[in-house]
Order: structure tokens, then sequence, then C-alpha cells
């Protein structure tokens, strides 16, 4: 199947007892059993596993190229499930530029446990192979990042993490499998913030990892299954009917943000635009080999101000954008990284990275493009 029928149908089967198209919400936590220890289908207990849950691992599974998908309460359970397998004394690389919560786990939750980080710019190659030692269990990447929108190159890091028998995890979460496929470029596991574009309506919290070797997948839902981070039957459904249109949200998404990227690069009251279909983006090359089918929907700027209150001023002003944290819903959104989503990152490490006080993240949605610019233009006045 090609990806735009993936969605719909990879991975699904009709519901074996009444034929239903769209699986049923097992709404149920156990499963009854003929005798001791021999359940009547393979389910027996849903923290282990529920239909409902394993349909959309199954869908995650394909959608990704992958062996395995597992589905988590959250994106950040997602993440702690990949921490859990590592041993005090590991140590990870990773983007300099990550998401807040990212951050706040790794440097106030599992650097207390004995794991040590690197924080490194994924673009420059030799010092991030440089950092690679006999500790080195992990290479976490996020591209593109939030909310600086840096690109690494997944194949080359896949390379030299092979070369050197260290894992390769990608946090898909912007690009999603429409645009991006890590583990067909060498990652070892994918993960998302299924609350974004995967689910796509910001009316679930979810997370979700891939990969494409069974025994990673045993070990990864071992961690998942012996510290209970699941994902509830009514929010695994809601995440496969997002999936289902996928692949329509992206395009629109994409059809959107470059068209709010090269507005934004005109306006007189705009300094920098981040966003990687701009030619002008140094990691444009990156982007047009291996984001297939455009460049997304989250586009950030600056102020040429650089001046904390003219982003307030800006949206508080926002109209058909909402001023909300989050991201990849069908709706625009509007967020203030510095005070929102990365305001647990420390205010010397936001500045050394290049998140500034000015600078403003951009969900475009899928709304009418003549509203989104007019939008924009009115509250940038």
């Amino acid at each position: 199947m090609k990806f735009n029928t993936k969605t719909i149908h990879g991975g699904q089967h009709n519901e074996k007892t009444t034929g239903a198209v769209m699986p049923p919400v097992f709404q149920t936590s156990t499963f009854a059993q003929t005798s001791p220890g021999k359940p009547i289908g393979v389910y027996e207990y849903s923290r282990a596993a529920n239909p409902t849950r394993s349909a959309l691992e199954e869908s995650l599974a394909s959608i990704e190229n992958g062996v395995r998908g597992l589905a988590f309460a959250s994106g950040l359970a997602a993440t702690d499930a990949v921490m859990k397998i590592l041993k005090p004394g590991d140590e990870v690389i990773a983007t300099d530029d990550l998401y807040g919560g990212t951050y706040r786990m790794f440097t106030r939750v599992y650097e207390d446990f004995g794991i040590k980080f690197h924080y490194v710019d994924m673009t420059d190659l030799k010092k991030m192979e440089s950092l690679i030692n006999s500790n080195t269990k992990l290479i976490w990447l996020e591209t593109p990042t939030n909310p600086l929108m840096k690109l690494a190159d997944i194949a080359e890091i896949a390379e030299i993490s092979k070369k050197k028998n260290v894992m390769l995890a990608v946090d898909n979460t912007f690009a999603t499998p429409y645009l991006q496929k890590p583990l067909d470029l060498g990652a070892d596991i994918v993960m998302h913030s299924a609350t974004k574009y995967l689910g796509g309506h910001s009316d679930v919290i979810a997370g979700a990892l891939v990969v494409k070797e069974k025994e990673l997948g045993e070990k990864l839902h071992f961690a998942q299954f012996a510290t209970g981070a699941i994902l509830g039957p009514m929010d695994s459904y809601l995440v496969l009917r997002g999936i289902k249109t996928l692949h329509l949200r992206m395009q629109r998404h994409c059809e959107n943000g470059i068209k709010v990227a090269d507005f934004l690069t005109k306006h007189t009251a705009v300094k920098r635009v981040y966003y990687p279909g701009l030619e002008s983006h140094p990691s444009y090359d990156i982007a047009k080999k291996q984001m297939i089918c455009g460049f997304g929907g989250m586009v950030t700027f600056t102020f040429n101000s650089a001046k904390k209150e003219d982003a307030v001023k800006f949206l508080e002003k926002v109209k058909v954008f909402t001023l909300a944290e989050s991201l990849g819903g069908v709706e625009s959104l509007a967020n203030h990284p510095a005070t929102m989503t990365h305001a647990s990152v420390p205010v010397d490490k936001r500045v050394e990275i290049g998140i500034t006080d000015d600078l403003v993240r951009l969900s475009v949605g899928v709304e009418d493009i003549d509203d989104l610019i007019a939008d924009l233009e009115q509250a940038l006045k």
C-alpha cells in the first residue's frame, strides 16, 4: 500500500464478530477466561493489551514502516519508556533545541537516576560524533526541532550510530510519517506526541513509539506494561480516527504553512522566519532530501524590535489563531515558547540556543489561507 491508503487500511481489519468497519471501543479492563491462565481470546488484562489499542498500534507500525507500534498515555510517557531501558552510567546525546518537556524529563528526572546527557547542535556531525564514547547508548533527535525548526540529517546520523553501535531515536512529531520516515532512514525508534498531528483535533493526549526490530519492541512493551503508561481505549479510538485523515490534513498544513512563512518573510515587523521550506533556511537541502511531501505546518518568527512586548501584543490580538499550547490540530494556534512550552528551560539555556523572548511559534491549521493571512496582518499592525 502507498501511504495515503495505509492511513486508512494499514494494519486494519473489520471487527470479527460484527464486521464493524471501525474497531469498537473495548471499554473493559479485563477479559473472561475458560480456565485459569486460559483466556477466551488473546486478551487477558487491558494494561497488557486491549483490542482498540492494538488496532491503533498496528496502524502506527504500518504508517511508519515498523514492525511494532506502542500507544502511550502521552508523548512524554513514550519518551519515558525509552529512558527506562537505559541504566545508571549510560550516556545520551540529545538535540540542544529540545521540546521543553523532554528537556525537563532528562535534566530533572533521569540525571538523578545516573544517566548523563550531552546536548549538541545536530547539524554539527563532527561535534556530535566526538561525544560518543563507550557509555553512549542513545542518540535522541528532534527534526524539525521545537521551536527553532532546526533539521538533522537522519540518514547521516544513523550511519554514525550504526558504526558506533548506538541506538538512534527520532521524535517525528512535527514532520509525521506523511513527510518523513525515520525508520527507513536508519533510525531504531520513532517517537510521536500523538496529541499533535496524528490525533489532529486537539481532543486527546497520547504518545507513540514505533520500532523496526521485534526484540526492541518487546523491551519497550515490557517497560510500558510494568509501569503502566498505556493509552485507554477511547483515546486509542480517537487517535486511530485521526490517522485516517492524516494525509489530507498534512497536505493542507503544508500548503498553508509555506504561504504563512512567505508572508512573514516580507513583513516589515518581522526579523527572521524559521521554516524548513524556505530557501533561506540553513538546512533547506536536508529538508528537500528527507521531507518527502512538503515542509509541514510549523512556523516560528521573531520581531525586528526584538521586544517581548511586541510578541505579547501580537499574541493578544490574533483572532483566527488561538493563543494556546500544543500544535498539530486542524485549528491554527499561536504560542510564546519562552513563557509557555519552554518555560521549564532555564533562561541562560534558552538564550544560548536562540529561544528569545520575542520568538513566536505558529501551528498553522487547515483554515482558509486568506483568513489566516488577514489575521496575521491585523495582529502585526
